[in-house]
Parts: C-alpha cells; structure tokens; sequence
C-alpha cells in the first residue's frame, strides 16, 4: 500500500471515516500540496489530536522536500526530532514518561519496549515502517530554534535592527513599524497607539540605522537619549519629546539590556528566513521556533519580528503555482484577534492575502474559532474541523464556512461536527466537491508531549543511531586577531565587549578620526577624578570656556587687581590689629591679640585672592586631566595621527602642552568632566 501513497505532490493525511458506523476504511486521504497555496485552519478543542495532524502535515512536507517553519508556543512541535528509523526500545527509553511506568507496575525498560512494540504497531497499521522514517530524516534536516535560550539554537532577533534591506518603501515601514510595535511592548508599552509619540520616535530611530549596520537594542538605547536626527515631523525634537522624557523609555530599555540572562538575545545565529529554511548545502529544513518558554511580551516580538522577516523573504521569491515553503503555526490564540491590532497582526494577515502567489502555504491552528479574525477565515481555503467544546465554537465555525462556500447543509454540518472524537476531523476544501471525514495516519515522529528546555538539552547530549539530523546546537562565537597587529589576550566583559557605554542626558560626546589604518575600539580607562571644589571649580571653568575671548581681559585684570589689594589691606590690618585690640579690650587680653589681628588679616587674604585663586585651579585642571588622558588611554591613542600629534597649543595660562593632538586639545579645552571624547577610525 506504500506505493499508492507515496506520490510527489500528495500529502497522506490518514484514511476516510464512517461518522455512522464508527469505522476507519480503506479509502486514503491523499491531499494536493498545491492546495495549501489557498492556505488552510485547523480547529479543535484540547485532545482533539490537532498537534497529531499538524506534525503529519510537516512530515508530508519534509518527505517532499519542502521546507517548513513552524512557529510553537506549546512546546509539542520539537517531538520532530524524536524519529527513531530502527524503532527499538533503547531508542524511546530516555523519552518515555517514568511516572507513566509507574502507574502501570512497569520498569522503565519494559515500558520502553511495551511503547516501542505499540508505535511499530501503530505504523504498520497505516502502512509505514522505520524505511519510511529513514527516508524523512534523508530528507530534511530538524533544528529547534529558541530565542532568549541557549538550549536550542539561539536566534539573535536584536542583531540588526535597523532599516531592513528592502528596495520596496512601504514594505520597509510596515517592517519598522511592527518591530518599533513589539519593542515597545517587550518594554511593558503593550497600550501604545499607533501614531503615539513613542512609535513614532521608535520608528524615526530604526528607519535611521542603515541596512546591515548591526543597530541592536544597545544601539536603540543611545539613539533614544541622542537621536541622529533633531526633527520629528515638523516639530522639533525637543518639542515633540523632551529629553527628559527620553531619559524614561531608555531607561526601561536599559532594564531590559541589564536583565539575567538577556545576552542570550544576541547570540545564535541571526533572523535569516532562507538560512532557516535551507542548509548551507540546500537541503530543507524543518525549522521549529519554540516560544513555550517565554512571557506574553517576548512571545509576540518574537512573532511579530519572524513573520515580518517571513513577508520580507516571500515578497523577494518568484511567483510559482507550487507550494515552495510552508509555515505552520499552533496555537494562534492572540497573534490574529478579531478586534485588538497586535504587532503580528498585520504581517500575518498580509501573508495570508499575498504568500499564495510566491509559492508559500499558511496553516493556523487554534483551539476555538472566535480566536482568529474573519479576513484570515475568509482566506482559508481549507478547513480541518475537529472535535469542539461548545455550541457557541460549531455555531462560529458554521458561519465561516457558508461565507466561504455558499450551499453547504448546515443542519448536516453542524450533525457531523458533533460526532467527532480524539483524531477524527472533518476536512472541507475548496478544491473538492465536498467536505470529507477522515481519521488522522499515525505520526513517524514519537510524540512524548511537550519538550521543555532540559528535553532539548538532553537530546542534544543523546546520541543518535539508524540515520542522521543535525541536533539542535548553540553558536559559537570565535575572535581572530586583525592581520598585522599583535595578539592579546584579556579578560573580557559585557560592558567592555558590547560598545561604547550609554552615558546620561546632557553629556556631549565628541569622536577623534584616525588614520583610517590602525583599527581602535573602546576600551574602558579612568582618565582620572576630581579631588577638590566640585561647585564652584566647575562654575569658574565653564565661565572660562564659553566666555573666553570676551571675559578673558576683564578675569586676568580683576583677579590681578583683587590679588594686588589682598595684599596691603592685609599687611594694613595686620599692622593696626595690635592697636586697635589695646584701646577696645582690657591689658589682660594684650596676648591674644596678635593672634587675633593675624588670624584677621588671613581671613581678608583669602577672601581676596579666592577668585584668582580657583580660577588658575579650573586651567590647572584641564592641563592635568589632558596630561592623564595621554598617559592613560594606552595603545587606542596611537591611531591618533602623528603628524597632529605633534602639533603644539596653548593654555589659557601660556603653557604648551604636547603629545596631544590639536583637535584633542581643543575638545578637552572644553572640560573633560562634562564631556566624553572616543577615537574613532571615520571622520
């Protein structure tokens, strides 16, 4: 009977079934893979064997070499990888449920051969054996793919967050608009409108990242405090959002950045649909994208942002009358409601209007039909009905489908739904003459339920016997040192590997240009600190700075003046002090006079000369913390070029200060403790 169902193009699904008899017959469901361009909805209440249907579905696909992603947010798609070709029991041992063999008085070696007899059994009794398990594994790869995890392959969403690279414009919005959509609501923004001020200056900052560039959300973070732009609209940037209220959403970003645990985000390999879909060899791949593990918030960035890259990728392919990639996803409770607008909204509802012609199939299952919005019901060409809790759920299901095919019996519809049981769905395709009942085939895949993160960690550790798929691994992450520079090694962290630091509002930042030869990164380096006058230093040194030109003359000539007064008025009162004690105290207290008269004439001294004083203190200060700069940022000031750093300049005061270019001292001239400089290799 293998070779009757063992067609290119044809997907076995199962058998027919007699509702009225309560039997399976002989009569294969062979279903056309073309049929799925129209896209089908699976629906049916918990135990109603949808997971059952949907991995024989990607089975099908993958044994006709058609690639599959698959979006979980259950955890039971990963039992793909549990295919065991020899069918023995060592192979189901370490996946049987211990507590089950228990139950049953059984050792969890004889429950492993008690289920390893049923699942030959169960193959043989729809025709399939381990040949036909070899031959899905041949075919396409496995690869479970968990963002924000390492225990399958990481997926880095946050490594390129700018502009994506589309040569269409309103693709490249709609794009940015749904990553700026789920960003916010990872931030805990889930009520943000669309033309709120936060999407909008959101969607201003990733339109302004270049293609490739590598914006992540570190990236983000900095654009949010210092926007590369000043305009937003016609208004202002300060108008239309105040620094300050920056400060706030970066800082809810900042939380997420700090979070335990949130490098994982950035590891793994990047959101590339075609080498998700495709090895490197061009063999396909069944791409499972686990989101069981994740909150509500990460849950929908992570498939808001996958089916955007999805519709990016599907728009670039050519038109084809066959089905050349399929996407299947459980559970879309949430991601395509009839009323709110989710980010995965309108990715999902565009590649349902649009995939049909690049080739590429849509399969959405759920547990009710009031989940999904009538536009996706309305593009399903196909409908897999199975077992359903309430009249409400068979009332809803009846309505979409006498808005998509008019002239079907209701009354006999709605007696059929009824009898459904665990495996038994009711299959209505447009493509056919009528709707059909068909009793779902026995999976190739073990199905042991829900596989957590310590299930695909053990997987991979396990090794696998009677054929070969790619276990779920982690990335690597290797440094090479830059040809012609010397090799070192240093420990490394988070905050000295992931770029420059965010600094706070107010802080100017300005970037040296180097030779364009020497390569320069940012190294952490206390420059030095500020052991004196945190106030008023400050005050005399930013007076200096931005009045130089004009307040110049009048400081040196006042503090001259104040330093040339101090002096006699000192010495005067000095000098009168003993006389003046005699004449208003008593002769008793002739002994503390002096002391008196010389603890005054200080206190008129330093009141004098206190502003001449700080002040060559603020210069002070500038040529040392220059001096500490040169000493301090070590191997990055070499790609400063010579020839500038050579150059000579002036103080305030007259001294010269080398071994600093002159743009370095005219930046550090403007006082170092407000404002950070970085050498840079571009101008």
């Amino acid at each position: 009977m293998a070779a009757d169902f063992e067609k290119l193009g044809l997907f076995y699904l199962g058998k027919r079934y007699d509702l009225a008899a309560g039997k399976r017959l002989d009569d294969l469901i062979l279903y056309d893979s073309k049929d799925l361009l129209t896209h089908a909805v699976c629906v049916g209440m918990t135990g109603s064997g949808k997971t059952g249907l949907g991995i024989g579905l990607i089975e099908e696909a993958a044994i006709d070499n058609i690639p599959v992603l698959a979006i979980d947010p259950k955890g039971d798609l990963p039992n793909l990888l549990l295919t065991f070709p020899n069918l023995a029991p060592e192979d189901f041992a370490p996946w049987i449920d211990a507590a089950e063999a228990e139950r049953q008085g059984l050792t969890q070696d004889a429950f492993a051969k008690q289920t390893a007899d049923r699942w030959k059994a169960g193959l043989a009794e729809w025709g399939e054996d381990g040949t036909r398990i070899s031959r899905l594994r041949q075919a396409a790869d496995v690869r479970v793919y968990t963002p924000g995890s390492r225990a399958g392959t990481p997926l880095a969403l946050f490594g390129s967050l700018g502009q994506p690279a589309s040569d269409d414009p309103e693709e490249t919005q709609a794009s940015i608009s749904t990553t700026a959509s789920s960003l916010l609501g990872l931030a805990g923004l889930n009520d943000v409108q669309a033309h709120s001020r936060e999407q909008a200056l959101l969607s201003a900052i990733l339109t302004s990242g270049a293609p490739g560039a590598g914006a992540d959300l570190r990236w983000v973070v900095q654009q949010i405090q210092r926007p590369s732009f000043t305009q937003v609209g016609v208004l202002d940037l300060e108008t239309f959002y105040p620094a300050k209220d920056r400060q706030e959403l970066a800082l809810r970003f900042n939380s997420l950045l700090a979070a335990p645990g949130f490098e994982a985000w950035n590891a793994g390999e990047p959101l590339d649909i075609a080498s998700m879909l495709f090895t490197p060899q061009g063999r396909p791949r069944i791409a499972v994208v686990s989101i069981a593990h994740l909150g509500d918030a990460e849950r929908m960035l992570v498939v808001s942002m996958l089916l955007s890259a999805l519709l990016q990728w599907t728009r670039r392919q050519g038109g084809t009358g066959s089905l050349r990639a399929l996407v299947y996803m459980d559970e879309v409770l949430g991601y395509l409601p009839p009323v709110a607008n989710p980010p995965s909204k309108l990715p999902l509802l565009t590649l349902l209007k649009q995939a049909r012609a690049f080739g590429v199939g849509i399969v959405l299952a759920t547990q009710n039909p009031v989940d999904l919005d009538y536009k996706a019901l309305s593009n399903a060409g196909t409908w897999f009905l199975g077992k359903l809790q309430t009249e409400r759920d068979k009332a809803r299901v009846l309505d979409g489908l006498e808005g998509v095919a008019g002239g079907l019996d209701r009354q006999t519809l709605d007696k059929t739904l009824s009898a459904l049981r665990s495996r038994v769905f009711l299959m209505h395709n447009v493509h056919e003459h009528e709707p059909v009942t068909l009793e779902t085939r026995w999976t190739l895949s073990y199905l042991r339920g829900p596989m957590g993160r310590d299930d695909l960690r053990r997987f991979a550790a396990t090794p696998r016997r009677g054929g070969s798929s790619d276990p779920p691994t982690t990335a690597t992450i290797t440094q090479t040192a830059s040809p012609g520079l010397e090799s070192k090694t240093r420990p490394t962290t988070a905050a000295a590997t992931a770029g420059k630091p965010v600094l706070p509002v107010g802080v100017q930042e300005y970037y040296l240009a180097g030779d364009g030869r020497t390569p320069s990164a940012y190294a952490p380096v206390l420059y030095g600190a500020v052991l004196f006058s945190q106030v008023i230093l400050p005050v005399y040194a930013r007076l200096w700075t931005q009045g130089r030109e004009a307040l110049r003359p009048f400081f040196v000539r006042t503090t001259r003046f104040l330093f040339a007064v101090g002096a006699p008025v000192s010495a005067t009162v000095w000098l009168v002090a003993p006389d003046v004690m005699r004449l208003l105290f008593p002769p008793e207290y002739a002994a503390g006079a002096g002391a008196l008269a010389i603890l005054s004439s200080a206190i008129v001294f330093v009141f004098c000369a206190y502003p001449h004083v700080m002040l060559l203190l603020a210069a002070g200060e500038q040529r040392l913390m220059m001096r500490i700069s040169v000493a301090g940022a070590g191997e990055s000031m070499r790609a400063v070029p010579r020839k500038r750093a050579s150059r000579r300049t002036s103080n305030p005061f007259g001294a010269s200060t080398s071994r600093l270019s002159v743009q370095c001292n005219r930046l550090t001239s403007k006082g170092l403790p407000e404002h950070i400089i970085y050498l840079c290799d571009e101008s």
